[in-house]
């Protein structure tokens, strides 16, 4: 069972800055526009701009992973080869997971 790259999520301190930035400079094609969450089509990968937090200050990014059963994935792998923050958990209409890589970085999960 393999997990395939589905989001690179980047942390902003100006959401209307950076929306501009990517869609007219880099020319990235804008698909959703929030205050707290932005997407653009990049190909079989999203890039998700998330406003920015105490937890994650602009300039910093997190990956996003997908899998087609994350129940399985996760009782697969929790404990064994990767390090679950959080179980699989129904968040924002999808079923989520978070865990960190070998550098302690956050990742998602989701199914």
């Amino acid at each position: 069972m393999n997990a395939s790259l589905r989001y690179a999520i980047k942390y902003v301190g100006n959401m209307n800055d950076a929306v501009r930035f990517h869609r007219d400079a880099l020319g990235l094609r804008l698909r959703f526009e929030s205050p707290h969450w932005s997407e653009f089509d990049t190909g079989s990968t999203t890039l998700a701009l998330h406003l920015a937090d105490a937890d994650h200050p602009p300039g910093s990014c997190e990956l996003g992973f997908g899998v087609e059963d994350i129940e399985a994935f996760h009782a697969q792998k929790a404990g064994k080869d990767i390090v679950f923050l959080s179980p699989p958990t129904p968040l924002h209409g999808q079923t989520l997971a978070k865990f960190t890589d070998t550098d302690g970085a956050p990742c998602s999960l989701s199914g």
